[in-house]
């Protein structure tokens, strides 16, 4: 008897031990089932960023084009076949941020390509936003986008070939001619094109283009947009002189309810204003302004803004340093009255008004004030460029 009641207490305790422990494996189990249900938002959301990226990842790698333009509908295979595998021969050009292409399109059409180096953008959807945005630009003294192509890492911009090159070109190529008379480039459209002194009519058409193009970017486009970069190796010129400005890879839009942009600094020496050198971390539609003057400057006297101008001893000017930045020489020089002597000495004087050149430069002294809300909008500046046009 004694030995079955021993038999039932433990077959008893066995159980209860059993129990206890499976009651405690299914309380472990449902608190972790309830830790999952419950996690944080916060959680969720990196999740889902996860998924985004492994879908942005899978959008590269597979190929993708886009036109701005319907009639165009191109695909990386033909623009590779178009530029010859992007053959050095084909080079036209070294934009911001990648090497520029001429090429024809099989349907006959004559492009330029820019192949994006592989940290223009930071990611994917930024290049795909900003392409977005610059591709619905429609000013005729802007350079159309006309679509993009992507495949793996490689970032394909298309633009509508301007005929007749960039700016700095016909203001400096004449030095490098062997008889006066022009010299020849190395954009293929030109090189056999015989280069002339760009007359001061000419000059003015070029300089009311590019305010024109900047005052629709900065005050006339939907989605506000400063280009950081104005330079005159970025204005291109068509067969009629036309300015088309280009190579937005440094262009970025503006929060309209701000009152500067929210972008960093970016530019070319020679064309930056002295905020930048003063430490400041943002760049404004004022920096355009100075940019613009400064290239107002560079037109009109044939000075390049990135090297220093040798000055003339004599005529009051011997006290000068024999060397000086293209603002502070010509600040000397309007000091002195001296506007018409600072003019590109192959630019025809016959017809040349005086107080026009005075009136031109005084503007562009405007634009290159040292305090940047003392700058005019370029809105203003296109007005006033209205009377000193012929």
């Amino acid at each position: 008897m004694e030995g079955s009641l021993q038999a039932v207490i433990s077959a008893v305790g066995a159980f209860l031990v059993v129990s206890m422990i499976f009651t405690c494996i299914l309380r472990i189990f449902h608190g972790r089932r309830r830790q999952r249900q419950c996690r944080p938002a916060g959680n969720t959301r990196e999740i889902r960023q996860g998924a985004l990226e492994v879908a942005e990842l899978r959008s590269i790698i597979a190929d993708e084009s886009t036109s701005f333009d319907p009639s165009l509908r191109v695909s990386m295979a033909e623009l590779l076949s178009a530029t010859k595998q992007f053959s050095s021969d084909l080079i036209i050009g070294d934009g911001g941020f990648g090497l520029v292409y001429k090429a024809q399109l099989s349907s006959g059409v004559t492009v330029a390509i820019k192949k994006l180096s592989p940290d223009a953008f930071q990611g994917f959807r930024e290049f795909r936003a900003e392409m977005e945005t610059l591709g619905k630009l429609q000013h005729p003294n802007i350079v159309k986008i006309l679509g993009y192509c992507v495949s793996n890492t490689d970032r394909i911009l298309m633009y509508e070939f301007i005929e007749k090159g960039s700016l700095d070109v016909w203001l400096y190529e004449y030095d490098n001619a062997d008889d006066g008379g022009g010299g020849h480039s190395s954009w293929p459209s030109l090189a056999f094109e015989r280069f002339v002194p760009l007359s001061w009519a000419t000059r003015l058409k070029i300089i009311r283009g590019v305010a024109s193009g900047l005052a629709y970017l900065h005050d006339l486009h939907p989605k506000r947009i400063i280009h950081r970069d104005i330079k005159a190796s970025n204005v291109l010129l068509d067969r009629n002189f036309e300015a088309h400005i280009a190579d937005f890879g440094l262009a970025r839009t503006i929060d309209a309810s701000r009152t500067h942009i929210s972008t960093q600094v970016a530019g070319t020496t020679g064309y930056m204003p002295p905020e930048f050198k003063a430490g400041l971390a943002f760049a404004t539609v004022y920096s355009d302004v100075y940019s613009f003057g400064v290239l107002m400057f560079e037109v009109a006297t044939g000075q390049r803004p990135n090297l220093p101008v040798k000055v003339q001893s004599g005529s009051g000017q011997d006290e000068w340093p024999t060397e000086m930045g293209l603002i502070e020489w010509v600040r000397r020089m309007v000091t002195m009255e001296k506007e018409m002597a600072m003019m590109d000495p192959i630019i025809c004087r016959e017809g040349l008004d005086e107080a026009m050149v005075k009136e031109y430069i005084r503007i562009a002294t405007l634009c290159t004030d040292e305090m940047p809300r003392r700058r005019p909008p370029m809105a203003q500046v296109l007005d006033l460029l209205g009377h000193v046009l012929p």
